[in-house]
Order: C-alpha cells, then structure tokens, then sequence
C-alpha cells in the first residue's frame, strides 16, 4: 500500500511538472518575457509609416528609405574607437556618450548609435560593418515631402525621448515617433506594427537560428494611408501670400468643419527636419526669436479680434431683444465714455445696423454694447448672459479640434473684473472696449474661422476637423459630424449677413470684390501696444479679415491674422480675397493685385528695433 502511495505521490509530482513546463512551453511565454532572456537576441524590422494625402487625393507626405547604424552593448567587442568614429562621421566624445546611454538603456537591447544614414552612406559602409562586432545596419522609413509646405500641420517625427518610453511600451530606444501636427496627433494609426525576430543564441553567445521556430516572430504591418482635409493646392498658394508676413490663416468648409488650410507664417520647408541635420535645422529654426517659424500662430496666437468681433456684438443684441436692424445711433466721429471721446473713422452721422457693420462704426457697436447691459440690474448679470452667447460660438474654448496644440482665447466674465475694479464697481462703460473686440477679448485665427463659419450658417458649426479618411474609408466621428447650435436664433443672422456682404458691396472691403461671387466679410484693424522700456508705446496695428463665400451657398469661410498689416482692408483683406478666389474659382482674374501680395514683405516692420513686452490683460487698449 505505501509502495502504491509512493508511486502515485511521484505520478502527480511528475505529470505536475510536465503539465507546467508545456504550459509555459506552449501558452504562457509573450514577448516581454522572451526579452528577459538574456539567451534570445530581438531583431525588430520596422514598416512604413502611412502616407498622407490631401482632400483630393494629392500625396503630401511619403517614405523614404534610411539607415540606422545600431548597437548591443554586451556583443561589442574591443575595437579601433577612432576608426570606427571616423568610418561613422562621429566624434569619439559623441561615440562614448552614445554608448554609456544604451548601456544604461539595456545592454542586451539593440540601441540607435548612427541615426539616419543616406544611401549612399549606406552602400559604403555595409560590408565594413562586419569588422566591428555588436554592431550592424538596420533600415528604416523617413518621411518624403511632396511638398513644401504645411509643415506646422502635417508636424514631424522624431526619436522617442525617455519620457515616450515611460508613458508607451510599445516604443524602444531609437525608434521614431510623431512629434507634432497631424504626425502626432495620429500616430497609432500612421505608425503601424513593428515586427520581430527572436533568434536564439548557444552558451558562446553565437546565433544558433530562430527561437522556437519561429513561433514568436511577427510581421511588420504598414501604417493606414489617410486623406486629411487640406487643400494642398490651396495651402501652397496661401503660404506664397504670407510670404515676408507673421500671422495665421485658418479656411474651414462650413458645411462639414473641414479645415481647408491652415497657414502659419513664417514657416519652413517640412524637409528641413528630415535625416541627420534634422537636430541642427530645428535648433535653428526654434532659435529664431524673431519670425518664430515653429510657432504656430495659427493655433496660438491669441490677439485681440478687432472690429470683427462687433458682428458678435450685434447677434447677442439682437437675440437679447435691446435692438432691431432699424436702431440707430448717432455718431459724433467717435463716442464718449465720460468726458473721454474715443475716436471713430465711419465718418460720423446716424447709423443702423446695416451701415453700422459695413461702414465698422465705433459708436454704433458702443451703444448696442450698452443696450445689453441696461436691459440687467447689473453689470454681473448682464455679462454672464453675453458671456454665454459669445461662447456658444466656440469663442473662449479650445474647440476640441483634432490637432494637438492650441490656445482658448479669452472671453472674459465677471471675475475679472469683480478681481480688478471690486464687485459692483465697474459697468458697460469700464469695459466698453469690449464692444469693438478690443480690450480684455483675445481670439485665436482658428477660432475666428470658426466663428465665422457659425455665422455662414446662420448660427451652428461643426467642430473643426483635419481627418477625413482613413485607408480609404469616409471617418464618421460623431464629435465631429454632429452640428453645435449657437445661443443666437436663425432670423437674427440675415440681417447682420447682409451687413457683412454690404461691406464688399459698398463699404470697408468695396475694392476687394471678386467678379461673379458674393462674398460676406467684415475687416478689422487691431491696435496693437507694447511697453518699451516701462512705457505704453504704439506699434503698427495688426490687420484682421473674416470672409464666407459665396453668401447664400457658403464653400469657405477664412479669418486672416497679419502681424504689423495695417489696416483690416489691406493685408488681410486682399489675401482674403485672393484665396477665396483661388479656391471657388480655380484661378486669380485680379493679376495685379496677386503679384503686389506675392511680391510685397513687411520684413521692414519686423525689423524695427525695440525692447518691449506684450502688454498684459488687465491694462486697456483703445
């Protein structure tokens, strides 16, 4: 009996044993494990990135073909340093540096020491490579440009930093990750899969053949090709315009919130972050304090609107029932606020709201902006509800749009000024700047655009989007193709619409007509201070348009930001009008006008000496 028990005590210990080690022969190994093995080398071979095309197909950004010379710390063996530096084009300091962090790395992980070797680099040094053990040659994909342009949207990629490694385990040292713009903002999706080759090595550290037959190893999948909503031909053309300009230019089809173009300028050739003087190019580029190339002002920068913002003023009016189209104020060449007069450039006498937006009278937009707050007890209760209405156009936000960058701008509310002034201590007339989109309002470009594709549709938009395809396949992101409904009730948009086609038709924009398309647009001219030295000091003002074409069917809807243009009607404006042609027309009819824009820089004003800084929110701007 105890032979029996004996038996079958060993029976279960042995068929315990057996069960466990198939389990782990067979079910139970993944990859991390395999890699902490310090018997299994990993051999990864990386896909293609996905290519990305415009809304018409046009291919923007491609592959190339690149090398990277890489690394096993444990398998290196004693060698010549400065031969092989001189063979790799590195310095013996940059070779040591390289080494000691893939050591700390891993030592049994492969680890980038050369990145990004061209071709012919390549062919060169492929067969001495063999000389110096524990290195090798792997390829890889870079991006190819079928453009030059749009390189703050399309974004760039770079090697992963220790921090992508902490947050993602999928990445390892050295591999190439999207940094900004659209890169970045669908990484998963243009990345692909890497795929991996375990191979097994003997006890003399030598390769004996794949680990497990290959059971393990995985092929690479290339990224998702994707269709983003640009308009290349477009964005070509409008970064042409900007040339020798600062601002941002955002164009949105109202219809779907598409992004048509988004210009940031100055800009640069994408290429120029591509291969090894990838680093150096973008050193230089971030350096440039004064045009600022890797600033997006399109999605960033946060000006005051300017007189566009006085549509915004008469919508909330309108809908709060203080005002009709027919309301008149007089205008004195300006208005007052106390015994201060504040200047106006209308030309004086009575307004409505008609010839107050196309003629962009001071006064009249004063006395509507007093109208909303004497219809409430007080200041605190009348700009929360203009607050709310100015808001419900996305205005304030970050609008929630798909790229990965941005500002929300500023609508202020009642803490400010309770903060500032005391509670029950300021009025309509503290703020009245407000009133003309000046004072403590601040926009981003993309926020205007949007603005202005709401008011196209006569009070909804749809967030801003810059995907449209994936493999082919239509997206259908509910966040995106769901309409948003401003505070403002549909009857009170054609009055002001009308207004706004008024301007091209007889008023501030009379000379920026397009022939054969009706075009609504509203100019703006931003005062624009900065303190030199502790002083309030005047600088050239910026110039703003807004535009939607064609008024009762709108394709486009665009807001211009130009640092330093002068007045609204002039720098802004004419590019305005040039790329509202450009995109419903195909062509430019106006020749004159193209080449003065394409020709004109205002370097000059950049240029100007000064010390300043911004001035800050709380100080008035008039």
């Amino acid at each position: 009996m105890k032979k029996i028990l004996l038996s079958s005590i060993i029976l279960v210990i042995g068929l315990t044993f057996i069960g466990r080690l198939s389990y782990l022969q067979i079910f139970s190994f993944s990859p991390n494990q395999v890699l902490e093995d310090s018997a299994i080398k990993a051999i990864y071979d990386y896909p293609e990135r996905g290519y990305i095309y415009d809304r018409n197909g046009e291919l923007l950004v491609a592959n190339q073909p690149a090398y990277d010379v890489m690394v096993i710390p444990r398998e290196v063996k004693p060698l010549d340093t400065l031969e092989f530096c001189n063979l790799l084009g590195i310095t013996k300091g940059k070779f040591i540096n390289t080494m000691e962090r893939a050591r700390v790395y891993s030592p049994r992980l492969p680890s980038v020491l050369v990145p990004q070797l061209s071709k012919e680099d390549y062919a060169r040094l492929q067969e001495k490579m063999r000389r110096f053990e524990g290195f090798y040659i792997q390829k890889r994909s870079l991006r190819y440009y079928a453009t030059n342009s749009g390189a703050s949207v399309l974004g760039y990629i770079s090697e992963v930093n220790d921090q992508d490694l902490a947050r993602n385990p999928y990445y390892v040292a050295g591999e190439l990750t999207g940094r900004t713009g659209i890169e970045k903002s669908y990484e998963d999706i243009l990345r692909g899969r890497k795929g991996v080759k375990y191979i097994q090595k003997d006890r003399f550290n030598r390769d004996i053949g794949p680990y497990k037959d290959g059971i393990l190893d995985t092929l690479p999948q290339q990224g998702k090709e994707i269709n983003v909503t640009l308009d290349k031909e477009l964005q070509e053309y409008g970064e042409k315009l900007m040339h020798g300009k600062h601002g941002g230019i955002v164009a949105i089809e109202p219809s779907s919130g598409e992004i048509l173009t988004l210009i940031s300028g100055p800009t640069y050739d994408p290429a120029l972050l591509v291969g090894r003087e990838r680093s150096k190019n973008y050193t230089k580029l971030y350096y440039d304090t004064i045009a600022k190339p890797t600033w997006d002002r399109a999605l960033l920068a946060e000006p005051s609107p300017g007189s566009p913002f006085k549509i915004m003023n008469a919508l909330v009016a309108l809908q709060e029932g203080v005002i009709t189209p027919e309301t008149t104020f007089m205008c004195y060449h300006g208005f007052y606020v106390g015994r201060s007069k504040k200047g106006c450039h209308c030309g004086g006498g009575k307004r409505d709201l008609n010839s107050g937006i196309y003629k962009s009278c001071n006064a009249y937009f004063a006395g509507v902006f007093r109208k909303i707050f004497d219809k409430y007890p007080n200041a605190d209760e009348a700009l929360d509800v203009w607050q709310k209405d100015i808001k419900s156009f996305g205005l304030g936000s970050f609008l929630g749009y798909d790229l990965p960058t941005g500002r929300p701008g500023r609508i202020p509310g009642k803490e400010i000024y309770d903060k500032w002034y005391g509670e029950n201590r300021w009025s309509s007339s503290t703020i009245i700047s407000n009133a003309i989109g000046q004072g403590e309002v601040a926009v981003t470009p993309i926020q205007l655009a949007n603005m202005t594709a709401a008011i196209a549709n006569r009070g909804f938009y749809y967030t801003p989007h810059i995907l449209k395809k994936v493999a082919g396949e239509d997206i259908h992101i509910p966040e995106y193709t769901v309409a948003k409904h401003t505070a403002i009730d549909k009857q009170y948009f054609e009055p002001v619409i009308q207004g706004m086609a008024d301007v091209f038709k007889k008023g501030t924009a009379y000379r920026l007509q397009i022939p054969g398309v009706e075009i609504a647009g509203k100019t703006g001219t931003v005062e624009n201070f900065t303190k030199i030295n502790g002083v309030r000091t005047q600088l050239t003002d910026h110039s703003v348009f807004i535009a939607f074409a064609p008024v009762d069917h709108p394709k486009i809807a665009l807001a211009v930001y130009i640092e330093n243009g002068y007045f609204g009607s002039r720098y802004a404006g004419y590019i305005a009008s040039l790329l509202i042609e450009k995109y419903l027309k195909g062509e430019i009819t106006r020749k004159d006008l193209e080449k003065k824009m394409l020709e004109t820089t205002l370097e000059k004003e950049y240029a100007k000496p000064y010390s300043g800084e911004p001035f800050r929110i709380n100080e008035r701007v008039w």
